[in-house]
């Protein structure tokens, strides 16, 4: 696979974005959260982050694919893209089984 194939790269674009605590624990916080949307509100008291951080980091992921946003007045409510978090955990169990791994625990 070519290091300018537009799979690798969004993969690369999502797993950076995940790998860092204070992202992670967003994103856990937001698919644990309501289908519609956890207002940035809920997540920074939850997370007990400080504003600026938390904006940047919901501005890192949701740039990278991996949560939207939707204005409801003041207030916006940032929900997981499952089907984009689903698709990088495929990706990364595509080639599991192909040859490397015979363990049964593989899957």
């Amino acid at each position: 696979m070519s290091h300018s194939d537009p799979t690798l790269q969004n993969v690369t674009k999502q797993l950076k974005a995940l790998a860092h605590p204070g992202r992670l624990s967003v994103v856990r916080a937001v698919v644990q959260g309501p289908m519609e949307g956890t207002p940035a509100g809920q997540i920074q008291t939850q997370l007990g982050m400080a504003a600026s951080t938390l904006s940047h980091h919901l501005a890192d992921l949701t740039e990278a694919g991996l949560l939207t946003a939707a204005r409801q007045g003041t207030t916006i409510r940032y929900a997981a893209r499952f089907d984009q978090l689903k698709a990088l955990t495929e990706y990364l169990w595509q080639d599991c089984c192909g040859g490397g791994c015979k363990d049964t625990n593989c899957l």
